[in-house]
């Protein structure tokens, strides 16, 4: 689905452009299908992005959506 796709293509931003480990990411994707929320504003929250780089993702989900 379109869904798995495109966030594949946000774990690989994640990766390569924040540099986020990935038990930072794991703990992440676990907490945003908990919460039913989505996986930057979880990240955030947890402080494992900062506020610059929420909006950096959020930004490039617009221009890539």
């Amino acid at each position: 689905s379109s869904d798995v796709c495109s966030s594949d293509l946000l774990l690989r931003f994640l990766r390569h452009r924040l540099a986020l480990s990935e038990s930072a990411l794991a703990l992440g994707i676990r907490q945003s299908q908990l919460e039913q929320a989505p996986l930057p504003v979880v990240l955030w929250r947890y402080g494992l992005i900062s506020l610059e780089q929420l909006d950096a993702v959020l930004a490039w989900q617009d221009s890539d959506g």
